[in-house]
């Protein structure tokens, strides 16, 4: 097994993690031991039952991500994890020892069987809510009912969602339906358009179509959508705006294609087309919290559901970031520790 540096604030040896030797491909998280970890005066160490993990993370392994910073190698991936809490610091209440609770950890440390995180990073996790739905609905399902607020979703609008077999986007698809919109759901293969019909998107596009952005139009009775929640980028955000609806929103929140998609403000003004920019994003935070107790208050009503599509044990970290950036992936992907 891979040994770790130890640092000051961890004990005895002991915990299984996964670690990425170097920046790369999947290939370079590799299963080891590290010092198990102590809390600090405001941390608490939660016991790991499930660790989340994003598209974006699979670029930050791979030192391409133009959003966040490098972390230092060889480091520990994941930034979310769900679990017990098992140990709390000197000013943390005692109250939260046995809670079960999302935790942040950061932009690193969740692929590993304990992990630290601070006591305001914590959101305790509803009786009866499994720690996987609970996880996605956290990070995907905040992420999505941000989206969805901002782009004001009505009613009646014509909603396009792209890669909206993913976990962002089949809650998008969700959500947008809920409010009474009409949705086009879009993504690629046959396995993701029979997913998207099963949670209720009125008309299903396969993208890696030429001709797709018709199927588009044809659906909206040449009308366009009103709204566009753009995860992908490159050429399919490029041409899902250009049949975005004059008077429409188009909001941006991925890059999965590897490229922002970039609209001029002169171009969107002649279009009559609000584009709300990826930098949306960075003004998520203080809401996270709003949103995830709205998701799963929906998601208690029956109203909304996680997909979650593939789960892996921690030491096969490495198939789950491949699943996620070779498309084969629907739905959130968990580690179950």
């Amino acid at each position: 097994m891979l040994e770790f540096l130890v640092s000051a604030r961890f004990g005895v040896v002991g915990v299984r993690v996964v670690q990425a030797l170097r920046f790369g491909g999947p290939e370079v998280l590799v299963a080891g031991e590290a010092p198990d970890p102590v809390a600090g005066a405001d941390e608490v160490v939660v016991d790991v039952a499930v660790a989340g993990m994003t598209f974006v993370e699979t670029q930050i392994r791979r030192g391409v991500d133009k959003w966040h910073a490098k972390p230092s190698l060889p480091y520990v991936p994941g930034g979310l994890v769900a679990g017990r809490v098992s140990s709390v610091g000197a000013r943390v209440d005692a109250t939260w020892l046995g809670r079960r609770v999302i935790a942040g950890t950061g932009e690193t440390g969740g692929f590993a069987e304990r992990a630290v995180a601070k006591v305001e990073e914590l959101f305790p996790v509803p009786d009866g809510l499994g720690l996987p739905e609970a996880i996605a609905l956290h990070s995907d399902g905040s992420t999505a009912q941000g989206l969805t607020e901002k782009a004001g979703v009505g009613p009646g609008d014509w909603v396009l969602v792209e890669a909206a077999a993913g976990g962002v986007g089949s809650l998008l698809v969700q959500l947008a339906r809920s409010v009474g919109a009409r949705v086009v759901g879009a993504a690629r293969g046959a396995r993701k358009l029979d997913l998207l019909r099963e949670l209720g998107a009125d008309a299903v596009v396969d993208y890696s179509e030429p001709a797709w952005t018709k199927r588009v139009l044809e659906a909206t009775e040449g009308a366009g959508p009103d709204v566009v929640f753009d995860g992908v980028g490159g050429r399919i955000g490029r041409e899902a705006f250009e049949v975005t609806a004059r008077g429409g929103r188009f909001s941006v929140h991925g890059a999965s294609s590897g490229e922002v998609t970039l609209i001029d403000s002169a171009e969107a003004r002649s279009k009559g087309v609000e584009v709300i920019g990826i930098e949306q994003l960075f003004d998520f935070g203080p809401n996270v919290a709003r949103w995830a107790e709205q998701m799963m208050s929906q998601a208690a009503a029956g109203l909304v559901r996680p997909v979650i599509g593939q789960t892996f044990p921690l030491e096969r970290a490495a198939e789950a970031h491949a699943a996620i950036e070779n498309r084969t992936a629907v739905g959130k992907t968990l580690l179950i520790i």
